[in-house]
């Protein structure tokens, strides 16, 4: 008995070549016309961050009036908002370039557009939390909030990790109230800390702790000061209860790693870098103020994780200068014209069926054999009349002595 089996069709190559070329073609036209899409709340944010460049410009001038050159090396786009490796009141080790990504303005448009997912609308109460660790990240918080013209209630803790705002006599205060006495931002921290390790100071020096105690009075704030890490808790809730004035509190924000405000290294493990619209069930026994408002219905934006979040909304990471207003993907993006892409899809399978299943081989080959036999044609045309041009130019010398 003979065996029966399948023998594929034979494709040409012309015809798979083809098919290769027009699918190159056509997915470098799908690439190429991308449409762009303004992202929601677009102008709100283009505000923002326009306001945020505000403040870094006013801080950078500050900054050099007093005396504080900017390193190159640490801040290469010279925004100012970048400190120096080591200081009396530097806490803790930093992370260079989560400081620099920090510094683009354009973040005041992701703290908008989170507010805005967490469904906040003007008049709205917010708590904030931050400390002088990210000073871009703090601008940035402070821009959407005058933008989107929020009621905020912030908690700031004067300690500052590596390269935030450490220099001694320029703190992350003396930022604040200078873009706030400029008429930039309409409010100012209502209460402020050490900061540090457990909130008070830990690891700084006796000295160190009290000159920033007398900073904090300097700047007309109350110093939250607790025994312990419990009490430096409920200190803040205090400040924070008090000012809402039994409004609901609709978010808050986190600035940094600070232990009260995030619950020790729990809190960082638990809550995702960005909106967190719910409360992990890993964190609802924790004792930090992120978990505290999160166990009351609020929205947690949690802002530590700046090259996570550049990578996120479309910025770029550790930027060598500072990013123009607008650009990234939190204000625009791009997406494929389904159109174009619906046609290129409908042509390769066109061609592709032709030439599997038709004769889409044998014309392509037909066309080439008929080039193939036109060139030497046209070849041997030409190379004819340009040996007739030649006799002719030698035969009239002779004609003319004739």
């Amino acid at each position: 008995m003979k065996q029966m089996y399948w023998r594929p069709r034979k494709v040409s190559g012309w015809a798979v070549g083809l098919v290769a070329v027009v699918a190159v073609l056509g997915g470098a036209a799908v690439e190429l016309f991308q449409t762009r899409e303004h992202q929601p709340d677009y102008e709100r944010k283009l505000a923002a961050a326009r306001l945020a460049r505000q403040c870094q410009e006013a801080i950078r001038a500050e900054r050099l009036r007093r005396g504080y050159p900017i390193d190159p090396k640490l801040d290469p786009g010279g925004t100012g908002l970048v400190g120096t490796t080591m200081s009396p009141i530097t806490s803790i080790t930093g992370h260079l370039a989560s400081k620099q990504t920090a510094t683009n303005p354009n973040f005041a448009a992701v703290v908008v557009d989170m507010f805005r997912q967490a469904g906040l609308e003007e008049g709205d109460r917010v708590a904030v939390g931050y400390s002088g660790s990210f000073p871009g990240g703090n601008i940035a918080v402070c821009a959407a909030i005058e933008t989107l013209e929020l009621r905020p209630t912030i908690v700031a803790s004067v300690g500052s990790s590596q390269y935030g705002a450490n220099l001694p006599e320029f703190i992350w205060l003396d930022m604040e109230r200078l873009i706030h006495e400029q008429g930039l931002i309409s409010f100012r921290s209502a209460a402020a800390s050490l900061g540090g390790r457990e909130d008070r100071g830990l690891g700084m020096d006796r000295k160190t702790r009290e000159e920033i105690r007398g900073k904090i009075r300097d700047h007309g704030l109350p110093l939250i000061e607790g025994k312990n890490f419990a009490d430096s808790f409920q200190k803040r809730m205090d400040v924070y209860q008090k000012h809402a004035n039994g409004a609901p509190v609709k978010a808050y924000v986190n600035v940094g790693g600070g232990a009260v405000s995030v619950g020790r290294s729990f809190g960082k493990r638990f809550y995702n870098d960005g909106l967190n619209l719910e409360q992990p069930e890993e964190a609802a026994e924790l004792d930090g103020v992120m978990a505290q408002f999160a166990g009351q219905g609020a929205a947690v934006i949690h802002l530590v994780g700046y090259q996570g979040l550049a990578r996120q909304y479309g910025l770029p990471v550790a930027p060598k200068r500072i990013p123009e207003i607008g650009q990234g993907g939190v204000f625009v993006r791009r997406h494929y014209n389904r159109l174009l892409a619906g046609g290129v899809l409908v042509v390769l399978v066109v061609l592709a069926r032709w030439a599997v299943f038709g004769d889409l081989g044998p014309r392509i080959e037909s066309l080439v054999d008929r080039f193939r036999r036109r060139l030497p044609r046209a070849f041997h045309a030409k190379l004819h009349a340009e040996l007739a041009s030649e006799d002719a130019e030698e035969q009239h010398p002779l004609e003319l002595m004739v």
